[in-house]
């Protein structure tokens, strides 16, 4: 009977752990932390904005208050508006002064160049766009293009929602838009790989531009 009970308690624990719960509450920013005056709520969804009498003059990030995570998968819907509007996803990443980070991004811009790539502060495109790559120890890239970027991009709507999706399993990182895999890392890079960290949204400097994010998940691995 007590065996009975383990094999039930270890299933359901299982299942437990499968399950994506909600981080944002559609309400207010409880469970996140930024820059005053930088993000609010709006119509259930978490608002940057950039205008001309309010200008973003520095990027910064709104920080998800949930502690380090190494692997997870992340889905949530995005908006980006406005010419020359440039956002992200932050994840295993480290806090920086002025409330900056350091680390993995998922990007999304208006021009399509970076959408569905995945940036790194210091190493800049870590994979693009269409590829499949495998980063050695050392940092050498074998890099397979899987699809044309060009078509993939025609997955993303311009000014309308989209969906991210961002796995983390290991050393192999997986980008989604709509249901689509933008890009897939092996990133085994000893000196720059990060394995934990934190989840965080961008607030990109520059002209006039409004980004939103809603319905936003988290399952851990």
């Amino acid at each position: 009977m007590i065996f009975a009970f383990v094999i039930f308690f270890a299933a359901w624990t299982a299942v437990a752990e499968d399950k994506f719960e909600p981080i944002f509450n559609g309400k207010d920013l409880t469970g996140w932390e930024g820059i005053s005056g930088g993000w609010e709520v709006k119509d259930g969804c978490i608002v940057g904005e950039s205008t001309p009498e309010k200008p973003c003059k520095q990027s910064h990030y709104l920080y998800y208050s949930g502690g380090d995570i190494g692997n997870f998968h992340l889905k949530l819907k995005f908006r980006l508006q406005g010419k020359g509007g440039n956002s992200g996803i932050q994840f295993r990443s480290e806090k920086r002064p002025n409330w900056n980070t350091y680390g993995y991004q998922a990007d999304v811009d208006e021009s399509g160049k970076w959408v569905g790539c995945l940036y790194h502060h210091k190493r800049g495109a870590v994979v693009e766009r269409g590829f499949d790559s495998k980063i050695s120890a050392d940092g050498k890239a074998e890099k397979k293009s899987f699809a044309d970027s060009a078509e993939l991009l025609k997955i993303y709507k311009p000014g309308e929602w989209n969906e991210y999706e961002v796995i983390a399993d290991g050393t192999v990182i997986t980008l989604l838009i709509n249901g689509k895999m933008m890009c897939r890392v092996d990133d085994q890079n000893a000196a720059d790989a990060p394995k934990t960290g934190i989840i965080a949204l961008q607030m990109h400097q520059g002209p006039p531009m409004k980004v939103e994010f809603k319905d936003i998940e988290l399952k851990k691995f």
